[in-house]
């Protein structure tokens, strides 16, 4: 705390800044307050992970930002479907949503 010569008082608190976690990736809606362009740019000084976009337009949903490492494990056609059909339904054209997704991947071979 503070006081100047006048008598008035300044109290400041500061506090260490720590990013926001980045998850998987972001869902938009149409009518979100930011597009994907923006939130690409920010997501390129905030974190190393390569996001790639993929776009929707379905009517509530028009944009996804996806960690690359998903995509490896998963098509954009299967993960439009999987958007479309669990999370949709429960998302404004308002919002903007962060994905925490689990991708398992099983493999067998005969030798």
């Amino acid at each position: 705390m503070s006081e100047l010569q006048d008598g008035r008082v300044i109290r400041a608190r500061a506090t260490e800044f720590v990013l926001p976690t980045v998850n998987d990736g972001f869902v938009l809606g149409r009518d979100s307050p930011i597009g994907h362009v923006a939130l690409g740019r920010a997501l390129n000084l905030l974190t190393a992970m390569p996001f790639e976009h993929v776009e929707m337009n379905d009517g509530v949903i028009s944009d996804l930002l996806i960690r690359s490492s998903i995509l490896r494990k998963l098509t954009v056609d299967q993960l439009r479907a999987f958007v479309s059909g669990e999370i949709r339904p429960v998302m404004g054209p308002e919002e903007i949503l962060q994905l925490h997704l689990e991708v398992e991947v099983a493999a067998e071979k005969s030798l």
